[in-house]
């Protein structure tokens, strides 16, 4: 509960643009991955995308705890492979 609480307070005192960008990317992520959209893969692919985004955001901002911010980076690259994956059952 300590570390949801530190991340919390962590996110208020970040610069609008950073709680922008998170909103924003963890939004699509979780619209995009709904089963609404379960059959367009470019929708699964954005949602993917968007995860990655997130991912490498916070590992940026996490990188001075080497652990988290590689574990962070191992799922970005995680969901740039699954987006991949996705975008190129599209074509």
């Amino acid at each position: 509960m300590q570390r949801i609480t530190f991340m919390f307070k962590q996110f208020l005192r970040e610069p609008l643009w950073f709680k922008i960008l998170i909103s924003i990317t963890l939004l699509i992520a979780l619209i995009f991955s709904n089963s609404y959209f379960a059959n367009h893969p470019a929708y699964q692919g954005f949602s993917k995308l968007a995860a990655a985004i997130f991912f490498i955001a916070y590992g940026m901002k996490m990188r001075r705890n080497r652990t988290t911010a590689i574990i962070l980076y191992a799922a970005a690259a995680i969901c740039l492979y699954l987006a991949w994956h996705k975008f190129e059952l599209m074509g």
